[in-house]
């Protein structure tokens, strides 16, 4: 074994959806205002019987179905979240027991908005190391139970999803770039989920300033380090936290000929949900095929980030 390599992906949104019209009734905001400053038109909201283990589990029962396996098939599970209620059972465990995995090693991963790319690297490192055979790796966010619904500044923003991906050894060329990754720490209050119960909120300027200016050359590192340039990546899945910021990051990076995702004009920042959503989106349209190099780059919570560049099951 060489490498790994992604095998499926899927995803899973809730029924309801909140438009900004309807936002507009909620807090002083309009739909023109909320696209103007973060081009979100839609997200999915999820009720309470839909906890996020259970956003979690549809995705990755997609995922399983679309590689074809059974759950007995996969011997490691990591969830990445930021919006568990509970500290025990955790997430993955849950997980688990609602796709009846066997006995899996489960463990969930708190980075926030740079959960699922530090999700993936750990699954890719434990497949090449030999401990595990086939992981499910899963972004799950539910942020609307974290939300103030009358704080104008951070309600647009927010949806609940999940996605999904089956990692597994590959002979041939590795399908899961080395991850680049680090953080920021001093700056970590800049996103932040605290108090009790805790709340999203977040030092929005700040964020914006880092994202465009500090973050583009450590993603051309990232292609670097997969041994690609810029230009030759198929397609750019970048965290969906705002299209303000998405735009000019994607075009400082330079990839020119590439698709840049922008499922948060109709899903909203679904925190780690958002790159495995995005991705699995772009291959059910068939936007990029089998093969395609596409860079995918996390960055917000701790002010952490993680990138690699993985080939399109």
């Amino acid at each position: 074994m060489n490498g790994t390599r992604i095998a499926a992906v899927g995803h899973y949104q809730p029924a309801k959806v909140l438009t900004n019209e309807d936002l507009a009734g909620m807090v002083d905001t309009s739909d023109e205002w909320i696209k103007s400053r973060v081009g979100i038109r839609t997200r999915h909201i999820a009720g309470p019987e839909e906890p996020v283990d259970e956003l979690a589990s549809q995705a990755g029962a997609k995922a399983l179905a679309a590689a074809g396996l059974a759950p007995g098939a996969v011997d490691l599970v990591v969830v990445a979240t930021s919006t568990a209620v509970d500290r025990s059972p955790n997430t993955a465990a849950r997980v688990a027991a609602r796709l009846g995995i066997p006995s899996p090693a489960a463990l969930d991963v708190n980075v926030v908005c740079a959960g699922f790319t530090h999700a993936l690297a750990t699954a890719d490192h434990a497949v090449r190391a030999g401990s595990a055979s086939r992981a499910l790796v899963i972004g799950a966010d539910k942020m609307s139970e974290v939300t103030d619904w009358t704080d104008r500044t951070t309600c647009v923003l927010v949806g609940d999803g999940a996605g999904a991906a089956v990692v597994e050894g590959a002979d041939g060329e590795p399908g899961i770039g080395p991850v680049l990754w680090g953080s920021v720490p001093e700056m970590g209050h800049a996103v932040r989920i605290e108090g009790t119960p805790p709340k999203f909120a977040q030092e929005g300027q700040s964020v914006y300033r880092w994202a465009t200016t500090q973050l583009p050359p450590i993603a051309r590192k990232a292609c670097e380090r997969a041994g690609l340039t810029p230009e030759e990546l198929a397609a750019v899945v970048l965290h969906q936290a705002n299209l303000r910021i998405i735009e000019p990051l994607a075009e400082k990076i330079g990839a020119v000929n590439a698709v840049v995702a922008r499922d948060v004009v109709e899903s909203g920042n679904t925190s780690a949900a958002s790159i495995p959503l995005a991705l699995s989106k772009l291959v059910e349209r068939g936007e990029i095929s089998t093969g395609d190099p596409v860079l995918l780059f996390g960055f917000g919570g701790n002010l952490s980030y993680a990138g690699q560049v993985v080939r399109c099951p």
